[in-house]
């Protein structure tokens, strides 16, 4: 070709050529980042059904004896209820892991309605759990003081996977055995429409879910206890 010979149209520079190659990549990149968007909702809305309905049909073991009980602090509900169980002999000693250290042994003991042998006998605080890792980590140390192999786990029923699943973790060679208290929000089956307890269970399911992943993945995280906590006879600070 000449430089003077006219360009046809198949020999023109296609300046956009490139412009719409890249348009279109991007297109694809959107339309399959937002594909996967909705697969990942999706997945979690379904994770959260089976979760709610997991935790709304739970139903606490009519026959369970382990070597000693843990309960969660969360509210004397659930210390009430582990102190039941002591007394009716599921277990030989109680932890109550994850107490304020502003509590005294006295204070739980009036607030529960329990005798003070029964504190004096079987009983022990825990003060240095702030969260739900730091429970097992608590546990788990008092476990291998005891030399306990089973332990039944006392706490609201929302609560029970997560928490059973950082126990084992923590402690896997122990069989933890669930107790679940049942929340009374979750008590009606129209629970959903009560904004309180929804919100407790997207919040647990959330929880849940990233317990999940550092299981899975390995990722670590603090011990959730604190330097001074400890774990006290009750009968020495009442």
């Amino acid at each position: 070709m000449t430089p003077n010979q006219p360009l046809h149209d198949g020999d023109r520079p296609r300046s956009g050529a490139g412009l719409f190659a890249r348009k279109g990549l991007i297109r694809r990149a959107l339309r399959y980042g937002g594909m996967i968007v909705i697969l990942c909702v999706a997945i979690l809305v379904a994770g959260f059904l089976v979760f709610a309905d997991s935790v709304t049909g739970m139903r606490p073991p009519e026959t369970v004896k382990a070597d000693a009980i843990v309960v969660l602090t969360g509210g004397y509900q659930r210390i009430e209820q582990a102190i039941d169980l002591l007394k009716r002999g599921y277990g030989e000693r109680l932890l109550i892991s994850g107490v304020n250290p502003a509590t005294t042994p006295g204070q739980i003991r009036k607030a529960t309605r329990t005798s003070p042998d029964v504190f004096e006998c079987c009983v022990d605080i825990g003060y240095g759990a702030i969260d739900t890792i730091g429970n097992a980590n608590e546990t788990a140390i008092w476990i291998r003081d005891k030399g306990y192999r089973s332990v039944l786990v006392v706490t609201s029923n929302y609560h029970l996977a997560r928490s059973l699943m950082e126990l084992r973790r923590s402690d896997p060679d122990t069989d933890f055995i669930g107790y679940p208290v049942v929340n009374a929000d979750l008590k009606t089956r129209a629970w959903y429409s009560e904004p309180d307890a929804m919100r407790t269970m997207l919040s647990e399911y959330g929880k849940t879910v990233v317990a999940y992943i550092r299981g899975v993945t390995g990722w670590s995280r603090d011990q959730g206890l604190r330097p001074e906590g400890e774990i006290t006879e009750s009968g020495r600070n009442s």
